[in-house]
């Protein structure tokens, strides 16, 4: 019985040649600081497995459907790009899991805006006379608006809830029973 050997498989992000790439950017940034300069910018190599990582994660199931996807990768690497100076090689040899837990906070950052944006813009529609923007002053036509329905694309209830002002302290529990009437 001859053995059949496990295809190796490729990731798309080599961990080790990114590592290593990153400790080459920190004794630059080290070099730089110690002279009063500039931080370097990136090698080419480390943006590459950035928009590996934000295009590999873009793929997911639970992102994969929405429109904004490129805005997503956008926010995922600009946001790598801003906090590259806090991975520490020392601490983590792990630069693949650091960077794809920026991106997937960025990801999620971006629907809670959309959601947010997309809320508003329904609430505004389903308020809006649409009489006022089907005639004019003098036209004597009747338009349709061709069967739109505002309501269908709005939820049933607020997406979007704003922060509450006052801090009231959320009971859980045993706290309902113990109330006392003083």
């Amino acid at each position: 019985m001859a053995k059949t050997m496990k295809k190796k498989t490729a990731h798309y992000v080599d961990n080790k040649k990114f590592l290593e790439a990153m400790k080459e950017w920190k004794e630059k940034c080290r070099e730089a600081e110690e002279t009063g300069e500039e931080r370097p910018q990136i090698s080419n190599y480390v943006g590459e497995c950035f928009l590996k990582i934000a295009n590999g994660l873009s793929y997911r199931p639970n992102f994969i459907n929405y429109t904004y996807k490129e805005d997503m990768i956008s926010d995922g690497i600009e946001n790598c790009l801003q906090y590259i100076h806090n991975f520490n090689p020392d601490k983590s040899n792990n630069p693949f899991a650091y960077f794809t837990q920026i991106i997937y906070y960025a990801f999620i950052r971006r629907i809670q805006r959309e959601k947010k944006q997309t809320h508003v813009k329904h609430r505004i529609i389903s308020k809006a006379d649409f009489q006022a923007f089907v005639t004019m002053e003098g036209d004597d036509t009747s338009y349709s608006v061709g069967g739109f329905d505002p309501n269908i694309m709005v939820p049933d209830e607020d997406v979007y809830k704003p922060k509450k002002k006052n801090k009231e302290i959320n009971k859980k529990g045993l706290e309902n029973f113990m109330e006392s009437d003083d």
